[in-house]
């Protein structure tokens, strides 16, 4: 008989690497809503995509995908400081598109999920 607790022991790995996973963002800001994590894993797979693209993908508002993406780049609202994982810039041949990139901070995060959901690669 051993004296570890049953409702503790891991019953699916690739699920507790999920949990964990978002534990890591977590680390980030306690709180974060599961749209940003979306927002992010969206850029995160769509590197230098359009904000408008983002949107149709994930069902948002205009205004739900600028909050969303404000609260990963530099500024979050009301001039907080953002998780500074992405970059917005205006598509310089359309002013009126937003370009989203992964930040050097995004990529580095990006690496550290990876490890944690892929850990033999």
């Amino acid at each position: 008989m051993t004296d570890q607790d049953p409702s503790r022991a891991i019953t699916d790995i690739d699920m507790a690497k999920l949990a964990q996973a978002i534990e890591h963002f977590r680390t980030l800001d306690k709180e974060i809503p599961a749209q940003v994590i979306a927002t992010f894993l969206y850029v995160a797979s769509h590197d230098d995509c359009f904000k408008g693209d983002l949107e149709k993908a994930l069902t948002f508002s205009t205004a739900s995908g600028s909050r969303n993406t404000d609260w990963l780049s530099a500024f979050h609202r009301l001039n907080k400081p953002g998780l500074g994982l992405i970059i917005k810039y205006r598509d310089p041949n359309n002013r009126r598109r937003q370009v989203l990139q992964l930040s050097p901070k995004g990529r580095k995060l990006v690496q550290e999920l990876k490890e944690i959901l892929y850990p033999e690669n």
